[in-house]
């Protein structure tokens, strides 16, 4: 059985940040909160965990697309390449439910692009994966915890354990989560496509 962590929804506990760290930083596979549904993440760039991930959710790691997290906004310049039209953009919706995808810079793992040049990049409206991924070196390769077989993400901290606690290294409970993906945006064309609705509202962009 995994560990099992309570977590504050606003102060994450310095000790339990370090805890999964740590964890992330020996290739483990946690499940943590987001401000839309509870994810599994693992370092970025760590094989093993992805690969771990893929077993998990019975896809294919080089299909399947992660998404990058990273603690603020400054950090997405190190993965993807920003114009200012992007920019200004990235500026009004993060953090946020949102993901976007942008032109991969060469600190892109290359685990995550399999024959890509695009990479999706969230900053969460929400303070656990934010320090986590600082925690964990910057960045963590992460997607939404649904399962095969199940229309929406796992919510109930109870259900999420009974179903992945053994499958993965640590789960950060921060009470109910949301059962919906983020709302996927490319702005890899100039002008943005929505690519998946989901919980950021897509008005903005219709």
């Amino acid at each position: 059985m995994s560990v099992r962590l309570r977590v504050h929804p606003e102060t994450p506990q310095r000790r339990f940040v370090e805890r999964v760290g740590q964890v992330l930083r020996d290739h483990g596979v946690v499940v943590l909160p987001t401000d839309t549904s509870y994810a599994l993440a693992v370092m970025a760039g760590s094989r093993q965990g992805l690969e771990r991930v893929a077993r998990i959710k019975r896809i294919n790691p080089e299909k399947k697309l992660f998404s990058l997290v990273v603690p603020d906004l400054s950090d997405i310049a190190r993965y993807a390449l920003v114009d200012n039209h992007a920019y200004r953009i990235l500026r009004h919706f993060l953090p946020g439910p949102y993901t976007f995808v942008l032109p991969a810079t060469r600190e892109v793992p290359r685990i995550l692009l399999a024959r890509r040049k695009t990479i999706g990049l969230r900053v969460p409206d929400h303070p656990v994966p934010r320090e986590v991924a600082r925690a964990a070196g910057g960045a963590l390769m992460a997607t939404t915890l649904r399962l095969p077989g199940d229309e929406y993400a796992l919510a109930d901290p109870d259900e999420i354990e009974a179903r992945v606690g053994k499958l993965v290294d640590l789960f950060l409970d921060c009470g109910w989560g949301d059962v919906e993906s983020s709302t996927m945006i490319d702005l890899t064309e100039g002008e943005p496509v929505v690519l998946r609705a989901g919980a950021g509202d897509v008005a903005p962009f219709s």
